[in-house]
């Protein structure tokens, strides 16, 4: 049906005088001897747009359009309010879909742990209006980064018959299900659809790599799924990645893209999405502005793994989890480096090569990798980075150590025999720059259905 979007009758006070048509979803409604008022919003701006009803001009309001929740369309002239903004004094109003009164979204303010239990209705609160606003202008600037410096886009298959980490926390695929007719695994898997193991990915660097290998710098940007029991605020089992991999490049240089492009996408959500970053600093971090304006300014952090460790130590805190070389940093750990200690994000540099991925090069002390993780205030990781080993022997070496099937990856060890570069790659976790770019403190409330342990919708 023809109509105008809220958002541009909003913007364009060219409408004043005019009569004009918008649709949208009731979000209150008053009504008095003389007069009713509808705030409406059709789901293109984060504002509501008041229809002003002059009950003389109608022979009768339907009560159906005045409910909470229902669908209408609003025929009338738009004008200037006594606030300087706009509103439609309305001449027509036709219901297209009625709400019951018992719509859950009433208008006392509800927790985000109440609207995770409908997530098809939460979406058209303020608050979801505004992250999934915010997550669509940070999409389209992931791609508009690296399409102007000439990444190619690569889409990485989502099935795959090798495990990118190595920590075997993937998501099984299989025709079959359970079957108690098969002697063994093998058997099992020679009469699946694959005639072999395979799961959902965890991450697309390894095809990224293939293809980083042709065509020097692509990205990658899409699902990758993780079957960790991890039921965390920082922690989902589908989830999207953004996976830029850059050929004749080594750690310090994919730092720098890194950090280019964090600033380069918070940057064009601050000027695209004011309204919903002022709804954010007012609701759910109060000096949000003021950070997000900081980062696009100042310069990020390096620190040293070892380095990192000596100041947890000597900081004098009573952490949780008990801080020794070789550990692996907890959020507590990394909360503490960047909101305590350097207040900015931070690069953590060259860890442990225990704690780290088979792919990862290897130091010339034979103990760290040149690898780092981007640590930024109120989250902690957002990115994990790495130069890649490009050494055939090195990386045969750390897969066999991980009792790894070197048959699984024979396609990428390839890479290491024709033509090797150095190479390096970051994974961005989507929902964990939205989590910090918004405020929100848990990645459920960043992404439309979150899966998580034991739930599924």
């Amino acid at each position: 049906m023809k109509h105008i979007d809220i958002k541009n009758i909003i913007s364009d006070h060219n409408y004043h005088g005019k009569e004009v048509t918008v649709c949208g979803w009731v979000r209150t409604a008053r009504d008095s001897k003389n007069m009713a008022f509808i705030e409406l919003n059709d789901g293109t701006t984060l504002k509501h747009l008041q229809i002003v009803i002059n009950k003389s001009d109608f022979s009768g309001i339907d009560p159906e359009t005045m409910k909470l929740g229902c669908s209408i369309k609003v025929r009338g002239t738009a004008v200037e309010s006594r606030q300087g903004g706009t509103e439609i004094e309305a001449a027509e109003i036709t219901l297209l879909g009625k709400c019951p009164a018992d719509y859950p979204l009433q208008k006392k303010r509800h927790t985000l742990e109440y609207l995770r239990t409908m997530p098809h209705i939460r979406t058209r609160t303020n608050t979801f209006n505004a992250v999934f606003r915010v997550r669509s202008v940070m999409a389209d600037a992931i791609h508009r980064y690296f399409q102007e410096r000439d990444y190619v886009y690569i889409h990485t298959p989502l099935i795959t018959g090798s495990d990118c980490e190595g920590a075997g926390e993937m998501f099984k695929v299989t025709t079959i299900g359970y079957s108690d007719k098969y002697k063994n695994a093998d058997e099992y898997y020679a009469d699946d659809f694959f005639e072999k193991k395979a799961g959902l990915s965890v991450s697309g660097q390894l095809e990224g790599e293939v293809a980083a290998t042709a065509f020097g710098k692509i990205y990658t940007f899409g699902p990758s799924f993780r079957a960790e029991k991890s039921n965390t605020p920082r922690h989902v089992a589908e989830f999207w990645h953004v996976e830029p991999e850059v050929a004749f490049a080594e750690l310090e240089d994919i730092i720098e893209i890194a950090e280019e492009m964090i600033k380069y996408i918070v940057a064009e959500v601050i000027r695209k999405c004011p309204d919903e970053i002022a709804f954010f600093n007012q609701h759910f971090e109060k000096g949000l502005s003021e950070k997000l304006e900081k980062l696009t300014k100042q310069d990020f952090a390096v620190l040293e793994y070892t380095k990192a460790i000596e100041i947890l130590k000597e900081s004098g805190k009573d952490f949780q989890y008990p801080v020794e070389w070789g550990c692996d940093l907890q959020t507590e750990h990394e909360r503490y480096i960047t909101e305590e200690v350097y207040n900015k994000p931070v690069f953590i540099t060259n860890y442990p090569k225990d704690i780290k991925s088979f792919y990862m090069k290897q130091n010339p002390d034979g103990k760290t990798v040149a690898a780092t993780d981007l640590l930024v205030p109120g989250v902690g990781e957002i990115i994990g980075c790495s130069e890649r080993e490009a050494d055939y022997d090195k990386l045969v070496d750390a897969m066999k150590q991980r009792n790894m099937n070197l048959e699984d990856y024979s396609d990428y060890l390839d890479l290491r025999k024709y033509g090797s570069v150095p190479h390096s790659g970051f994974g961005l976790g989507f929902e964990r720059i939205l989590m910090y770019v918004t405020g929100i403190q848990n990645i459920r409330d960043v992404i439309l259905y979150p899966r998580t342990v034991g739930s599924i919708r």
